[in-house]
């Protein structure tokens, strides 16, 4: 028996199968995001809300069944930013989301997973606020939409989108600076 099957029959290590199944999926919707047609579209979206609430399962249940790892510590934020970053680049490549705003988001995105590294060092977890909860809810719905793009039942998919990225921005440097204040105490604690 491999490694492999042994790592895939083991039950502790369905939250981090989960977190693989979110990174093996990222080629997929590139691919898929380069056909614009509806059904593609449609698809697209359907496999990103199913890997958006894949995150949602693989942090219940690595917290209740106590199934936490230091893999599951890696991979986790690893598929989460890879699934968002990668899908609104393409978004921009295909002229859906404007680049200046996608660019703010990913740089608050980078900003804040080094500060949070920069102080686990020191032994501080900067823990998830709910408006960064909030903040991924705006930014999965506006890919959604904006990865649908076109009406569907009477509704302009683009403009929900374009609204719900608007929100994802406002949250986002939001959450950034909430993140940024409260580690501030840490940076000027001095190495011994």
């Amino acid at each position: 028996m491999t490694r492999i099957s042994r790592f895939l029959r083991q039950k502790e290590n369905l939250p981090n199968i989960l977190s693989l199944s979110r990174i093996a999926v990222v080629p997929l919707l590139i691919v898929l995001l380069y056909v614009d047609q509806r059904v593609v579209n449609l698809l697209t979206a359907v496999l990103i809300v199913l890997a958006a609430i894949t995150d949602g399962i693989d942090g219940y249940l690595a917290r209740k069944y106590n199934l936490v790892t230091v893999l599951g510590k890696l991979l986790d934020p690893i598929a989460d930013k890879l699934l968002i970053v990668v899908i609104m680049v393409m978004l921009v490549h295909l002229g859906r989301a404007p680049a200046w705003m996608v660019c703010l988001i990913l740089c608050r995105e980078i900003a804040v997973t080094g500060l949070r590294a920069v102080v686990a060092e020191q032994g501080v977890v900067i823990a998830a606020s709910r408006s960064a909860k909030y903040k991924t809810v705006f930014q999965i719905v506006a890919i959604v939409s904006l990865t649908i793009h076109y009406p569907l039942f009477g509704i302009d998919a683009h403009v929900v989108g374009m609204f719900f990225l608007w929100l994802a921005l406002i949250v986002t440097l939001w959450t950034g600076y909430e993140y940024f204040s409260r580690a501030m105490p840490y940076f000027f604690n001095r190495e011994e």
